[in-house]
């Protein structure tokens, strides 16, 4: 006991201080490309998530040859309404304060979601509900990967990246823990009440981009998405899909 507690001492924790990093958030979907572009905070500060409208933001298609010059809107995301063409290889290019960034992606075609549904399911504490999804896999491929965002009445949820390891004759599923039958036991950010709407909506990716997902949820910064100076960040081209399931606990059955 002695030993244990003449041990005790205030750690203090002292960060490097770097120049900001440049991070991409940049999406080519058959609605158009969207790009998000901010810059790192430093630990001990506020996160500061003010869009920078101050760069030259271009989209090559590789395939038909042609350029698009994005533009930053009202809200500070560059878009263009092109829509993205499956199949089809694009670059990225992104110039910003002397600095160049690239990265390349091929469009990914959609799947199809068969089934969104709620069970119940015991746990040692309580039953909590969860939401299985199915979808269609290329059974003619091995690899496919596949990011997984649930909304809560629009809002973001839950996300998450799953690959087609556990796919039976054609159908992916992924299976998400989300809220307890005793709310009051539950926190804001998972509880759902009767009637509210969750939306799955499954982005194809590549492996690159599943592998990065995987690293944000481990708290890395993952693989790098881009070339030429450094920076964080990502480019994807994917045909999403979306459907959506009202929540009604009295109504879920219990998983047998």
């Amino acid at each position: 006991m002695l030993l244990a507690t003449s041990c005790e001492r205030e750690l203090d924790f002292k960060y490097h201080d770097i120049a900001p990093l440049t991070v991409i958030e940049a999406e080519l979907t058959p609605a158009g490309a969207s790009v998000a572009i901010t810059l790192t905070t430093p630990m001990d500060e506020p996160m500061d998530r003010t869009l920078l409208t101050d760069a030259s933001v271009t989209l090559a298609d590789l395939t038909d040859g042609r350029t698009y010059v994005l533009t930053a809107d009202a809200e500070g995301r560059y878009r263009d309404s092109a829509p993205g063409i499956a199949g089809h290889d694009y670059r990225l290019t992104v110039e910003r304060d002397g600095c160049r960034y690239e990265a390349e992606a091929s469009m990914y075609p959609p799947t199809e979601i068969v089934s969104l549904e709620f069970n119940w399911i015991r746990m040692p504490y309580d039953y909590v509900a969860v939401l299985e999804g199915k979808f269609l896999d290329n059974e003619d491929a091995d690899g496919d990967c596949y990011w997984i965002k649930l909304y809560r009445n629009g809002e973001i949820y839950r996300w998450g990246e799953i690959d087609d390891r556990n796919a039976k004759d054609g159908i992916s599923t992924f299976l998400t823990m989300t809220t307890r039958k005793d709310t009051g036991e539950e926190e804001d950010d998972t509880v759902l009440y009767d009637g509210d709407e969750v939306t799955c909506c499954v982005s194809p990716v590549s492996r690159a981009m599943h592998d990065y997902l995987e690293a944000l949820q481990n708290d890395s910064n993952g693989p790098a998405m881009f070339t030429g100076d450094k920076c964080l960040g990502y480019f994807i081209a994917t045909s999403p899909v979306s459907e959506s399931i009202v929540f009604h606990p009295d109504e879920i059955p219990e998983y047998k």
